[in-house]
């Protein structure tokens, strides 16, 4: 049954700009409800794609953004990729035509409390353990957003959902329009997609739209770690304030390998020694996500529960293995150099990093004094290598590999007991690869070809190792 926002949708044509995942889904949601839609394109579809358009019988244009296609819509969905600041936009909306995003288009449809999740580094971990957090509790939720569930979705069926979880990334929150979140977290904000934000001040303003529209029934958490979380902070307004970090101010503090909470006048320990999340970053994640779980009344039992079987995803900080005493880890989800320098902290030093990509805009010299303290040798890939050796000159070794497996190769015969090759890229994997997962699974392929090589020499019987020994 349709409820009443939904009944506008019969008399209405909105126009899709940008067939991703949540453009497909926007275009499945609305032909449902009876809308027209038209979708336009800048590039090309895939054969999947184009049948998928045809049965519902969508009119598209392909290879760009033209003003006579779109303009026949009474809206315009923008999907998150597309940015807010093309000129075609500007003249959509001098014609009069509405022009919003995801969030905005899907704000007045919500009928479960909100929990929004943003940051630079972190937000799919976070978001991810605060559903395991509530689902452990007993409630029913929807896990979507910017980790790969589309909000429309949930609209597709929204009955019995609790809470909904999201992660939202700048791009999504600089066309949230009236969407507002429940409890909002703020986990980091550190140099990342400038290419498209112009400056930190653009980048940071879009994050700080995750806390629009809140008032004192709503919650915002804050790093307190982050200095310009910090700063941010002072510009919130009514809503219930809380921190997390290492600060004796913080509501969620990190001590040792737990995480103390002070919550209604009583002090609260949630130990992570022996989970997946006993990492640096892990204590940070876990802080959090426990703060936002509280305040949703979840009990400390079934927090402690989900803790310790929550399961980190592919690509942040996965360990591969361990050959010769050489730990190789892949991080290939650290797209930007906050993640680099997340990712630096759980180790002491005689670190043997992999790096580069295609550039964001990132400035890498803020990776200066971690390389210098913690890395022992940096082997650089992609486009981005020359930038980067550029603004880190001096800070320790550097060399460049080709390929992936170049770089793996190279690692591992400078390796040595103690030491730990880490992928963490500070930058995008589009130069070489299909995606982060796609760069990971290339890198953990090549690590383990030598992790199995060590293994059979190790397990080879003694005369064979004796007669391997080269002649003097």
């Amino acid at each position: 049954m349709m409820n009443g926002q939904d009944k506008k949708a019969v008399n209405r044509h909105v126009a899709v700009m940008g067939l991703g995942v949540s453009g497909r889904a926007a275009v499945h949601y609305l032909v449902s409800r009876g809308t027209q839609v038209s979708v336009s394109e800048a590039g090309k579809l895939q054969a999947s794609d184009l049948a998928f358009l045809e049965e519902r019988g969508v009119e598209y244009e392909l290879g760009g953004h033209t003003l006579p296609f779109l303009q026949q819509a009474d809206e315009v969905l923008v999907s998150p990729g597309i940015s807010w600041d093309l000129q075609i936009l500007q003249e959509l909306r001098s014609c009069g035509i509405a022009v919003q995003g995801e969030l905005a288009m899907a704000a007045p449809l919500l009928q479960a409390p909100v929990v929004a999740i943003t940051g630079t580094n972190g937000k799919t971990t976070v978001t991810a353990l605060i559903g395991e957090l509530l689902e452990g509790a007993g409630k029913k939720v929807f896990v979507g957003g910017n980790i790969g569930t589309s909000l429309f979705d949930y609209l597709m069926n929204p009955e019995g959902i609790d809470v909904l979880v999201l992660e939202l990334s700048s791009f999504q929150l600089e066309a949230a329009g009236d969407f507002k979140a429940n409890v909002a977290l703020l986990l980091n904000v550190t140099p990342d997609h400038l290419d498209r934000h112009g400056n930190m001040a653009g980048y940071a303003a879009a994050k700080m739209k995750i806390f629009a529209g809140q008032g004192p029934e709503d919650t915002a958490i804050v790093s307190g770690d982050d200095s310009l979380c910090r700063d941010l902070q002072k510009q919130l307004g009514t809503q219930r304030q809380l921190l997390f970090g290492h600060g004796d101010d913080c509501q969620a503090k990190v001590v040792g390998h737990a995480v103390r909470v002070e919550w209604q006048g009583r002090t609260e320990q949630y130990d992570l020694t022996g989970t997946m999340l006993d990492t640096a970053t892990g204590h940070l994640n876990s802080a959090a996500a426990i703060l936002a779980a509280r305040t949703l009344e979840c009990p400390p039992e079934s927090i402690v529960r989900s803790l310790a079987a929550f399961q980190v995803a592919a690509h942040r900080m996965a360990l591969v293995g361990i050959g010769a005493g050489v730990a190789y880890y892949d991080d290939s989800k650290a797209t930007n150099t906050g993640a680099v320098l997340s990712a630096l902290d759980n180790f002491s030093g005689n670190v043997i990093l992999i790096a580069g990509g295609r550039d964001k805009g990132d400035d890498y010299s803020l990776l200066r004094t971690s390389l210098q303290k913690k890395v022992r040798l940096l082997i650089l890939i992609g486009e981005a290598g020359g930038l980067i050796a550029q603004a880190v000159d001096g800070a320790t070794e550097i060399r460049k590999a080709c390929s992936m497996d170049e770089a793996v190769k190279l690692a591992a015969s400078v390796a040595r007991a103690g030491d730990t090759v880490l992928l963490s890229p500070a930058c995008s994997s589009f130069d070489m690869f299909e995606n982060y997962g796609h760069r990971g699974r290339v890198f953990a392929s090549a690590a383990q070809k030598l992790l199995d090589r060590v293994q059979n020499a190790e397990h080879r019987p003694v005369e064979t190792a004796v007669n391997s020994v080269p002649a003097r």
